[in-house]
């Protein structure tokens, strides 16, 4: 009879609380069984980003609820989880001891394994919960709010950095351009909303590092020239930068989004041509961005690469992604889950400190 292991993963990093209930069976991909979600974002709009202490108390309110959201909709119960998966960092101190906790106290309370995921590994393989899953070895651009990164990837654990940011991330690029456009929280969202409605080729924005000999990122020039071009637009027509018109902040969001597209575009394209490779796989909250999707679709189309990316309800922090890549760890035999219930977080965690050589 097939073996299957139940993993129930918990995320707590920043500002959503996710649960999730993987399933793996012998060696196919593991199987989601169930997962919820709660987004803190209605919540901290009013402070124009996220309060660490906020979110660590509304994660002690809504993790086991979402527990037994998950449970109920998978017919499972706690006696048929077989592991506890829990991200242990990158992220918030206070919001990770939330998860890890939970986690750890109920395997403990069970008798029952634990294991700690790297917040960005669980973005990593979470294609792998898509209806179109990757095949090893490919090409990832790992792309969100605080991380923008290429590398190879030949197996769980078996990642070569190819490229990364110096400065500000792709994300951090999006949303501290809308904040300069007066857009509120979360700005990425609300730029590429407003961007639909502009002329991407309206302002001429910079490509930092496009055309350089390396497929490292740079965004924090462009939020400058942003800032620069949205003030000389405000003092042309004698207003406040938020009091723009719309049409004029609609270019202006427009153009900063085409010029973010086109350098991770243009690296991801680099970076598959370096490597040799015809797979690119998509993950992180940007990934969801429907103009990067569109271009990157077009162009590995014409050049017979295969792009994989998250599912859309993925793209965010979510505990599907932990869950799988803790069992995708176990399914590797790279590592094991342990029946030590002391826990630590890592709030500053580098992914090449998994690495497996």
């Amino acid at each position: 009879m097939e073996k299957k292991l139940c993993v129930l993963g918990f995320e707590s990093s920043c500002d959503e609380t996710g649960v999730a209930l993987v399933e793996l069976r012998g060696a196919g991909v593991p199987l989601l069984l169930a997962h919820a979600l709660y987004s803190q974002v209605e919540m901290h709009q009013a402070y124009g980003g996220v309060v660490p202490e906020l979110a660590s108390r509304d994660h002690i309110r809504r993790v086991l609820p979402l527990t037994e959201q998950v449970l109920a909709e998978s017919g499972r119960t706690l006696a048929d989880v077989d592991v506890l998966a829990f991200t242990r960092g990158p992220g918030l101190a206070g919001a990770l001891l939330v998860g890890a906790g939970v986690a750890c106290a109920l395997a403990a309370a069970l008798g029952k394994p634990v294991l700690g995921v790297h917040h960005l590994e669980g973005h990593l393989l979470s294609p792998f919960l898509s209806a179109d899953p990757p095949e090893f070895p490919f090409v990832a651009l790992l792309v969100s709010g605080g991380h923008t990164q290429l590398m190879r990837v030949d197996g769980v654990g078996r990642y070569q950095i190819l490229g990364e940011t110096i400065d500000d991330a792709a994300g951090e690029a999006f949303d501290k351009s809308a904040k300069l456009l007066g857009l509120g929280y979360p700005g990425g969202p609300a730029l590429s909303r407003l961007a639909q409605h502009g002329n991407p080729a309206a302002f001429k924005l910079p490509r930092p590092l496009l055309h350089s000999d390396n497929l490292d990122f740079s965004f924090a020039g462009l939020k400058t020239a942003v800032m620069v071009q949205a003030r000389k637009c405000a003092a042309a027509q004698s207003c406040q930068v938020e009091a723009l018109p719309i049409d004029t902040l609609a270019d202006l969001a427009a153009s900063t989004q085409a010029a973010i597209v086109e350098v991770l575009v243009k690296k991801s394209l680099a970076a598959l041509k370096q490597t040799n490779l015809k797979r690119l796989v998509v993950a992180g909250g940007v990934g969801a961005n429907r103009p990067l999707r569109d271009h990157l679709n077009g162009q590995c189309a014409q050049r017979g690469i295969r792009v994989h990316y998250p599912e859309l309800d993925l793209c965010t922090d979510n505990g599907a992604m932990i869950a799988m890549a803790a069992a995708m760890r176990l399914q590797s035999g790279q590592q094991e889950a342990s029946a030590v219930y002391a826990f630590d977080v890592k709030p500053r965690w580098p992914l090449d400190a998994i690495f497996i050589s």
